[in-house]
């Protein structure tokens, strides 16, 4: 028996995603303005401020993943929507949630793939100066789990609609303002700014990003991913019956 046949559906899926991920020029796009625009917010603070850091760098990084992790995933299930092939491979023995799953940590790979080279930074940093190293491993911990979290909003974007740029702002909007919430609280009253401070993607980012490991942190996003990618397996599900 070929180890093909002995993987698991979805882990076929994902090699299947990853290729086609490799392949698409979107990703190197959206890969490379990513790196520019995180590049020129990283070499501002080291030239201009004599800062060598990556404070800048991790306090602008939820509102650039709300933008360009959407990017990323936009064409994940709307461009197999549009062509048809989704409905060729719901017809094979997968369930939804191996689709699902394959496609979400392909892309998941994807976005950390996009991350990756920013290490460099940190390389650049421990050179000419002596950075704080809990804030940097913190800052990469929450930016994993906020990959993570936007990943599975991003997919459940591009899982409702056929069209590549809905999904695109579909899933901006939805990150973006999770992103942002926490901006407006001081023009709420009291007893809400509570509520929707748990809310904010940010916040709990911020908290990570810190140094301080907090469970409440940690569970924010693993509920908000698991509360997408499930939302994502009952729109498949929907779509096949």
């Amino acid at each position: 028996m070929s180890s093909k046949k002995t993987q698991k559906p979805a882990v076929i899926i994902m090699k299947r995603e990853l290729k086609a991920y490799f392949t698409s020029p979107i990703a190197y796009i959206v890969t490379g303005l990513f790196l520019i625009i995180t590049g020129i917010l990283f070499f501002t603070t080291f030239f201009l401020q004599n800062r060598a850091e990556l404070r800048v760098f991790f306090g602008n990084l939820p509102i650039l993943l709300s933008f360009f992790v959407p990017a990323l995933t936009m064409r994940i299930f709307a461009e197999e929507r549009r062509v048809g092939s989704i409905e060729t491979l719901m017809t094979l023995p997968v369930t939804e949630a191996d689709v699902v799953t394959g496609k979400y940590f392909a892309s998941l790979l994807g976005t950390l793939i996009m991350l990756a080279p920013t290490l460099f930074y940190v390389v650049t940093a421990e050179i000419f100066g002596s950075p704080d190293y809990g804030p940097i491993i913190g800052g990469y911990l929450g930016a994993i789990f906020l990959c993570a979290s936007y990943t599975a909003i991003g997919i459940f974007a591009t899982s409702i609609t056929k069209n590549q740029i809905i999904a695109f702002f579909t899933g901006f909007i939805i990150c973006i303002i999770l992103t942002m919430i926490d901006s407006f609280l001081i023009f709420l009253p009291a007893k809400i700014v509570n509520v929707l401070s748990y809310i904010s993607a940010n916040a709990h980012f911020n908290s990570i990003s810190r140094g301080i490991i907090d469970t409440r942190d940690l569970l924010y996003f693993i509920s908000l991913s698991a509360l997408f990618f499930a939302m994502t397996v009952k729109t498949q599900q929907k779509a096949r019956n």
